[in-house]
C-alpha cells in the first residue's frame, strides 16, 4: 500500500462528495425525493466545531475514499467499477444508518425509503470517487510500452 494511493483515495472521496453524491441529491431535492428544506450542498455548522455540513460531508468521503482505495483501486475492468459503486451502495449506508446513530446515541432511523435514497446516492459516490481517482491517476501503469 501506498502513500500515494491513500493520498489520492482521499482526495478522490472528497471531490466525489461535493460533485457527484451532492449533485444527486440535488436533483433528488428538484423531484422531492429529498424535500429542499435538506438541501444540497449544506453550509448549516455541524457540532463539535461548527464545520459546514458539506465540508464534513466531503471530509468523511474522503475517509471512504483513503481506507477503500488499497482495496479496489488496483482492480480491473468491469470490477473495478462494480467494486467501488456497490461498496458505496452497501457499505456507506450500513455504517450510516446502524453504526453513527449509535455512536451519537441515537436510534437507529426507519429504514425505508430512505435507505434506498441512501444506497443511490452512495452508488454515485462510489462510482465518482473511481472516476475521480482515475482521473487522478492511481498508481496503475498506464501504458505496457517499454520506457
Amino acid at each position: 500500500m501506498s502513500l500515494r494511493l491513500l493520498l489520492l483515495g482521499f482526495v478522490a472521496g472528497f471531490l466525489a462528495t461535493l460533485l457527484f453524491h451532492q449533485s444527486l441529491w440535488y436533483a433528488f431535492n428538484q423531484i422531492g425525493l429529498i424535500p429542499l428544506s435538506r438541501p444540497a450542498w449544506p453550509t448549516d455548522a455541524i457540532p463539535p466545531f461548527g464545520v459546514p455540513s458539506l465540508l464534513s460531508k466531503a471530509f468523511w468521503g474522503g475517509l471512504w475514499g483513503l481506507a477503500l482505495a488499497p482495496l479496489l483501486g488496483r482492480l480491473n475492468g468491469s470490477s473495478y467499477w462494480l467494486s467501488w459503486t456497490l461498496a458505496g451502495a452497501i457499505a456507506l449506508p450500513l455504517v450510516a444508518f446502524f453504526v453513527v446513530p449509535p455512536l451519537k446515541g441515537l436510534d437507529i432511523p426507519p429504514l425505508w425509503p430512505r435507505y434506498l435514497v441512501s444506497m443511490m446516492l452512495n452508488a454515485t459516490w462510489g462510482l465518482g470517487t473511481a472516476v475521480i481517482l482515475r482521473l487522478l491517476g492511481d498508481g496503475r501503469s498506464t501504458s505496457n510500452a517499454p520506457a
